[in-house]
C-alpha cells in the first residue's frame, strides 16, 4: 500500500504521459516544383517501367555485368552500410520515447575505527539490490520530432542507395558500350591497315618496274605507318575499359579480361524511350526524392530545437532492498522505494537554444533551395539527353553516307591510278578519308547508344529493380 502522502505524486506521474500529445515546430509538407507540361526535345509519352532499361539492348552479357555490379560494387555496399547506420540511429531515437530501467546490486564492507564512545573496532557488511527507472515525458514533441528526423535520414540514405543504382547501371552500360565500340574501331583500323599495306606493296612493285615514283612509295608507307600507330592506342583503351568495368564490379583489374577480351558487336537499342511527363521525374529520380527527405529531416529538427525552449518533465523512481544481513535482505522491512516527477527548464543559456533554432531554420531553407536546384538540374539533363540523341541520329546518317561515298572514291581513285589517269596522292587521300569516315561512324554508333544510356540515367531508371535483388545484409 502506497502511503497517502505519496499518492498525489503518483497520480501526477500517471497523468503526465496523457498530456504528451502536442508537437511544437512546423509539420513537413512536400515542396512543390513548377515544371513544364512537356519536354522540348520530345512529345510526352505515357510513363513506363524503367526498372531494367538495359534489356532494350538485348545483350545478355551487358545484363549480367549490371546485375553482378549491383551485388558487388563497393560504393553500393558502402551505401547499404549507411542505410543500416540510419536504421540503427532511428532505433536509438525511438528508444528515447520510452522509460529506462536499470538494475543494481552491491555489497559494501566497511570498517569503523574505535572512538571515545566506542572502544571496539567494528566491521560490517551492507547488502543492497534493486532497480531505478526514469522516463522523460515528451510533452512538447521534441523526442518525437527526433524520431521523425531519424526516419527522414533513413529515407535519404535509401534514396542515396537508389541514386547509386542509377549511376552504377548507367556507368557499367556506358563502359561496356565503349568497350565494344573500341573493339569495332580496332577491327576497322586493322582492316584499313591491311588495305593500306597492300597498296604500299603494289606501289613498291610499280616503283621497281618504273611505273611509280619513290615519293609514291614513301607516301603509301607513311599512311600505313600512321594507321598502324593508332592500333596500340586503341588496344590500350580496350584494356583500360575492361579494368574500369572490373572495378565497377568490385574486382581486381584483370578479373574480366578473359570474359571481355573476345570481340563482340556493339549492341543497338531495340525500343524507343518512354520519357513520360516532366512531372513524373519528380517522383522517379532518387536524387530528387533524397532532396525531399532532407527537407523533411531539416523540418523535424526545427521542432526538436523549438522543444528545447520549453520545460522537460521526467518521472523517476527507485525500488530495492537494503540490509546488513544477507539472510534478511529481501524482507519487507528491508525494502525502500521512491517515485516522483521532476522539471528541468534552463532559464538562461546566453541565447544558445534560440540560436540553435535559427540554425535549424537556415538549414531547412538551404535544403529547400537544394531541392529546387536538383529539380532544375534533372530537367536539364533530360533535355540535354533528348537533343543529343536526336542530333546524333542525324549525324550518324550523314556519316553512313560518307562511308559509302568514300568506299566508292577509293575504288575509283585506285582504278584511275592503275590506268595511269590519276595521281597517286588521290588514292592515298581516298584511303585516308575512308578510314576517318569509318572510324567516325563507329564512334557515332557508340555515341547514339551512350546518349540513350544518359537519357535513361537522367530519367532516373534502374533502381526500381524487379528481377535483381540488391542485398545489404539486413534483409532490404
Amino acid at each position: 500500500m502506497i502511503p497517502k502522502p505519496y499518492r498525489t505524486s503518483l497520480a501526477l506521474c500517471l497523468c503526465l504521459p496523457l498530456l504528451a500529445s502536442c508537437m511544437v515546430g512546423p509539420d513537413f509538407q512536400r515542396p512543390e516544383a513548377k515544371v513544364s507540361s512537356q519536354w522540348l526535345g520530345q512529345a510526352p509519352t505515357a510513363e513506363q517501367n524503367l526498372a531494367q532499361w538495359w534489356t532494350i539492348f538485348n545483350d545478355p552479357q551487358l545484363t549480367s555485368l549490371i546485375e553482378r555490379g549491383m551485388q558487388a560494387n563497393l560504393d553500393l555496399r558502402m551505401a547499404q552500410s549507411r542505410i543500416r547506420q540510419a536504421r540503427a540511429s532511428m532505433g536509438i531515437a525511438g528508444a528515447d520515447l520510452g522509460p529506462t530501467v536499470n538494475t543494481n546490486a552491491s555489497l559494501t564492507r566497511s570498517r569503523t575505527p574505535a572512538s571515545s564512545t566506542r572502544s571496539e573496532v567494528t566491521t560490517s557488511n551492507l547488502y543492497q539490490a534493486g532497480f531505478d527507472a526514469g522516463w522523460e515525458i515528451d510533452l512538447f514533441g521534441g523526442l518525437r520530432r527526433g524520431v521523425e528526423a531519424a526516419g527522414a535520414d533513413l529515407d535519404a540514405a535509401m534514396e542515396n542507395r537508389n541514386d547509386l543504382l542509377v549511376s552504377l547501371s548507367a556507368e557499367v552500360a556506358s563502359n561496356y558500350l565503349n568497350l565494344r565500340s573500341l573493339q569495332q574501331r580496332l577491327a576497322i583500323a586493322r582492316e584499313n591497315l591491311k588495305a593500306q599495306a597492300h597498296t604500299a606493296d603494289l606501289t613498291r612493285q610499280r616503283f621497281n618496274v618504273g611505273f611509280a615514283s619513290k615519293l609514291d612509295v614513301v607516301r603509301a608507307e607513311s599512311l600505313a605507318a600512321t594507321t598502324a600507330g593508332q592500333i596500340p592506342l586503341l588496344e590500350a583503351q580496350v584494356r583500360q575499359t575492361i579494368y574500369s568495368l572490373s572495378l565497377l564490379l568490385g574486382g581486381e583489374p584483370a578479373v574480366l579480361l578473359a570474359e571481355l577480351t573476345p570481340e563482340a558487336p556493339l549492341p543497338a537499342a531495340q525500343a524507343t524511350v518512354p520519357v513520360g511527363l516532366p512531372s513524373d521525374l519528380l517522383l522517379r529520380r532518387p536524387d530528387i526524392r533524397r532532396a525531399v527527405a532532407k527537407i523533411h529531416g531539416a523540418t523535424a529538427r526545427i521542432g526538436m530545437a523549438k522543444a528545447d525552449l520549453f520545460p522537460k518533465f521526467t518521472i523517476s523512481g527507485a525500488f530495492g532492498y537494503q540490509n546488513t544481513n544477507s539472510n534478511a535482505l529481501f524482507n519487507t522491512a528491508s525494502s525502500f522505494w521512491s517515485l516522483g516527477p521532476a522539471l528541468n527548464w534552463p532559464l538562461f543559456d546566453m541565447g544558445r537554444t534560440r540560436s540553435n533554432l535559427e540554425l535549424q531554420k537556415a538549414i531547412q531553407e538551404e535544403e529547400l533551395l537544394a531541392y529546387e536546384q536538383t529539380v532544375l538540374n534533372a530537367l536539364r539533363e533530360v533535355e540535354n539527353a533528348l537533343i543529343a540523341s536526336t542530333k546524333e541520329e542525324e549525324h550518324r546518317k550523314s556519316m553512313a553516307q560518307a562511308v559509302a561515298a568514300n568506299r566508292t572514291a577509293v575504288e575509283l581513285a585506285t582504278a584511275l591510278y592503275t590506268a595511269g589517269q590519276n595521281d597517286f596522292l588521290a588514292v592515298l587521300d581516298a584511303q585516308r578519308s575512308l578510314y576517318t569516315a569509318e572510324d567516325s561512324l563507329a564512334q557515332s554508333s557508340r555515341t547514339m547508344s551512350t546518349n540513350l544510356v544518359a537519357l535513361f540515367k537522367a530519367l532516373g531508371g534502374g533502381w526500381q529493380t524487379e528481377k535483381t535483388t540488391v542485398s545489404d545484409g539486413s534483409g532490404l
